[in-house]
């Protein structure tokens, strides 16, 4: 049965288990299918690409996101969840496009300029795919310029910058400028996340909106996004 199935995805998603030779936080779990297996079986059955992201992965996430605020979950617990989200994603990704869903939204992701740092990009960028957007990643040290012209060709309706460093912070206020100097402000909602940075900081360089982790940069993104549709 789908519920049955998706039930599964759920708990192995809250497990981390990306296949049947992963552990999980709980013992006994070892042969057992992990969320690869499973989103194959569902869609084998005929479940839909798109149950399987809201009522499986999503709802999955939203219980590690718990936990992670709890502190009953950490970032290697989370990064794990979100492997296996980003596992089903990539097995799901050509049901979608058949199936011609549209997502909620489109969003551009980038690490600026002069910051390597990639890993809280890369956990946001999978658990909005989770979440129904699609996402373009432009990877890590990205130059305001080419961000511009991602913006201008792809169109999103928002964009996501990140930073580590304090020291390249001021490099998503150069960002946000260039976007102002190329006449594409106004297109785009910027949202802000890292380690350094803050509401107060969003807010001092006109960003639209700030992420603390990936669960709020999602949230987030997903008040923003009813608020353009209103």
């Amino acid at each position: 049965m789908a519920e049955d199935i998706l039930a599964l995805i759920k708990e192995n998603v809250i497990q981390g288990r990306v296949t049947r030779d992963d552990e999980g936080f709980d013992e006994g779990l070892v042969g057992q299918a992990g969320v690869s297996e499973l989103a194959k079986e569902a869609l084998a059955q005929g479940v839909s690409s798109q149950d399987i992201i809201k009522l499986g992965l999503s709802e999955g996430m939203d219980i590690v996101g718990q936990k992670f605020e709890a502190k009953k979950y950490y970032l290697p617990d989370m990064l794990a969840s979100a492997k296996a989200v980003g596992a089903v994603m990539e097995i799901l990704e050509p049901y979608l496009t058949r199936s011609n869903i549209k997502p909620k939204g489109k969003i551009i992701m980038a690490t600026v300029k002069g910051d390597f740092h990639d890993i809280g990009k890369n956990i946001v960028s999978i658990l909005l795919r989770g979440a129904g957007y699609m996402v373009k990643d432009l990877g890590n040290d990205i130059d305001p310029q080419v961000i511009v012209a991602a913006v201008r060709e792809e169109k999103p309706q928002f964009l996501g910058l990140s930073a580590l460093l304090t020291s390249t912070m001021l490099r998503m206020k150069d960002t946000i400028q260039a976007l102002t100097e190329g006449g594409v402000r106004d297109k785009v909602k910027v949202i802000i996340g890292g380690v350094g940075t803050s509401e107060e900081f969003a807010q001092s360089i006109g960003a639209d909106g700030y992420g603390a982790d990936g669960f709020q940069a999602v949230r987030v993104v997903d008040k923003l996004n009813t608020s353009r549709k209103d």
